[in-house]
């Protein structure tokens, strides 16, 4: 049975002449963001970086899934240096959710040794008035990274808009949907759905391990870390223009004969023939935060 076909088929929607002439948005808009935000990060520090880009409802992993501006006021000023770069960014024809991803650093110390790596995502969403807030980030570690990330920046695929539903609560509904089926058929086959739901094209950060590119190779890794996976969605969100969403959750992964729990991202595109597909999915265990 195609799960996927069944529960996930997006509702193709002719466009007016009118609504096909809009501008679309830029995939600079969240670089430039980005950028503004690790610039006050490096100013400000840590704590107050994130509290000046913070949207209301953002969400961060500390370990479990917390409020940004709750976790980020009550805490002390954190202390040693993050930067970080974007190397892979979208954003939704609508202009109104965005992503970016890339390596981070953070340095708590004075030595080499002191340095901590890894990747990070950090999802963006508009405000009232048009300015991208920080609505998620996650980070997950891994070795230094001895060779430079190949950027992917691209503007938004006007041919994957869809229209407006007029049930404002009709998008995160479906894409809730399709990411407890994905769970659901994770439960059963972590390769059969990962070949389901995964782009050809997409990407997966799993800790301790350097960024894997492609389905073929992550269904490789998978098969050869014996890794198995159950999870469970919590939260979802989607672009208005229907081309854009992100899920998140937790995860209870066996790898090998280890059992560990950790919370998932996960980001979605829909393909050709309107389809969602993982264009990203990372992991961050819980037990190393």
């Amino acid at each position: 049975m195609n799960f996927k076909t069944l529960s996930v088929l997006l509702p193709i929607v002719c466009f007016t002449l009118a609504s096909q002439a809009q501008k679309k948005a830029d995939v600079q808009t969240v670089v430039a963001a980005e950028d503004a935000f690790n610039k006050a990060v490096a100013k400000k520090g840590i704590k107050e970086g994130f509290l000046s880009v913070a949207d209301p409802e953002g969400v961060v992993f500390k370990p479990e899934a917390v409020n940004l501006t709750e976790f980020y006021g009550k805490i002390a000023k954190q202390p040693g240096t993050l930067t970080w770069t974007p190397k892979y960014a979208r954003i939704s024809s609508a202009g109104d959710l965005a992503f970016t991803a890339g390596p981070y650093v953070y340095h708590n110390g004075q030595g080499e040794d002191d340095k901590v790596y890894g990747h990070y995502i950090s999802i963006w969403r508009a405000d009232a008035d048009n300015k991208l807030k920080l609505l998620l980030d996650m980070g997950m570690q891994h070795p230094e990274v001895e060779q430079d990330e190949l950027i992917d920046f691209k503007d938004p695929d006007v041919s994957k808009t869809s229209a407006a539903s007029k049930d404002p609560f009709l998008g995160k509904k479906i894409i809730i949907n399709t990411d407890k089926t994905l769970n659901y058929t994770l439960s059963k086959s972590a390769l059969a759905s990962y070949r389901e739901f995964f782009s050809p094209e997409g990407r997966f950060y799993f800790p301790g391990f350097l960024p894997i590119v492609g389905v073929d190779k992550t269904m490789k890794f998978l098969a050869n870390e014996a890794i198995s996976i159950t999870a469970e969605t919590v939260n979802a969100g989607r672009s208005l223009s229907s081309d854009l969403a992100y899920t998140y959750g937790r995860a209870r992964i066996q790898k090998g004969n280890i059992v560990s729990n950790y919370n998932y991202v996960r980001i979605w595109e829909p393909d050709a023939n309107h389809r969602w597909n993982v264009i990203l999915e990372m992991f961050s265990a819980i037990e190393n935060e």
